[in-house]
């Protein structure tokens, strides 16, 4: 394998400075004209894996091997450029890194970029790759995706082989990826998942009409004529309630059973080092300390029960439409109080794929106040590449 030391302008501050990992891909391949950056929590041969907290990188020794997703990729092509900023550890949805500070959101500049795969975002939407690897456990491929004016797929859990990354819950944790066009994304897609991409749209399209009504009024008011436009190219369409009881009922299990897991990856590191944190990641982590088992038992009985609602939503197939973010990027810089309101708001979409651990891509078709918005398709288990297949139907239509 080669490998050299390189370095890329970065006016928006999305690589990290403190390592050099880059690698040329194969000479030819299906991806060999393709330049790309990876969320530095990848493992590469021969350097160390930062996870965005400089403690965790200090204690810990440099990779003897890449990750399984920087191997297929290399073994197809494609050149790894650098590495990106991350939020600490994962453990953020905005972007805001307390030790390596925020990447520009070339989309929507004084604004976040949206995490926990900041820099990739960034860097795929201000043009400096054709695409960047991320990981969503709790939103942080859709939501800067949605921020950022970018394609963005959690995919089904399982589905992409988790060798060699840095974990955060793995109950929860997956691949994405970014790309600034359906096509791109498709041909990164047929590496990645070892298939071909159908073009057939889906039998109907599930309009979720609580999620549309969890985002701010502007938001729904913009995405719910595209959710219709997308529903003709399906050519039937219906509407749902996912949750009888409400969203912040769903995302509220699933912060305690992911952050408990979260805890349970880190707390032997912790005890032995004893790290700096920035605020919010302390937060969440003694969130899941404090945690009961009784706190524990509830969450699973309500995320049994979401399971078996979501298997009635896509009992007659379909892919569900909703809303990918409740708000356009908030600006850089917000008070810990309007963050902690955001996330948690934010969260009651995001949690919908995680707990039933289904595909969901983000298509950038949406704008408020001239700031980019995201709109989601989600399938049921497996459906990766229709949904990928069908955002480039969507991506032509919507382009003619």
């Amino acid at each position: 394998m080669s490998e050299a030391k390189q370095s890329i302008a970065d006016p928006l501050g999305a690589f990290c400075k403190d390592t050099n990992a880059y690698l040329d891909g194969v000479m030819k391949g299906p991806l060999s004209e393709l330049s790309y950056a990876a969320k530095d929590i990848f493992d590469v041969a021969g350097h160390v894996t930062g996870g965005g907290n400089p403690d965790w990188k200090a204690t810990h020794s440099s990779a003897d091997k890449h990750a399984w997703i920087v191997q297929t990729l290399f073994d197809a092509g494609a050149t790894m450029v650098g590495k990106t900023h991350t939020d600490e550890l994962t453990r953020g949805i905005l972007g805001e890194n307390a030790h390596y500070g925020t990447p520009i959101n070339p989309k929507a500049p004084g604004h976040v970029p949206g995490g926990s795969s900041s820099g990739s975002a960034a860097a795929v939407a201000g043009g400096l790759v054709d695409f960047a690897l991320g990981s969503d456990t709790g939103g942080s491929v859709r939501i800067p995706a949605s921020f950022c004016g970018l394609y963005g797929l959690r995919p089904t859990h399982g589905r992409i082989p988790l060798e060699g990354i840095l974990m955060q819950a793995p109950s929860y944790d997956t691949i994405g990826w970014f790309a600034r066009d359906a096509k791109t994304y498709a041909r990164i897609a047929e590496v990645i998942f070892q298939s071909t991409i159908p073009d057939n749209p889906p039998s109907q399209i599930i309009i979720a009409e609580d999620a549309f009504a969890e985002a701010d009024e502007n938001v729904s008011e913009a995405l719910l004529p595209l959710a219709e436009k997308i529903a003709e190219l399906a050519g039937d369409s219906s509407r749902v309630t996912l949750a009888p009881n409400g969203l912040s009922e769903w995302s509220a299990q699933m912060n305690v059973l992911q952050s408990k897991e979260a805890w349970d990856t880190v707390k032997g590191w912790v005890d032995e080092i004893n790290p700096r944190f920035s605020f919010w990641v302390s937060e969440r982590y003694q969130f899941a300390i404090n945690t009961t088992d009784a706190q524990l038992n509830e969450a699973v009985v309500i995320r049994d029960r979401i399971r078996i609602r979501m298997d009635e939503v896509f009992a007659n197939g379909g892919f569900l439409c909703l809303p990918t973010a409740v708000v356009p990027a908030p600006l850089r810089g917000l008070p810990t109080s309007a963050k902690k309101d955001v996330q948690s708001r934010l969260a009651r979409l995001t949690c919908i794929a995680g707990t039933t651990g289904r595909p969901q891509i983000s298509l950038p078709l949406g704008e408020v106040n001239g700031l980019p918005i995201g709109i989601s398709l989600m399938g049921d288990q497996g459906s990766d590449e229709a949904l990928i297949g069908f955002a480039q139907l969507v991506e032509a239509a919507f382009s003619n």
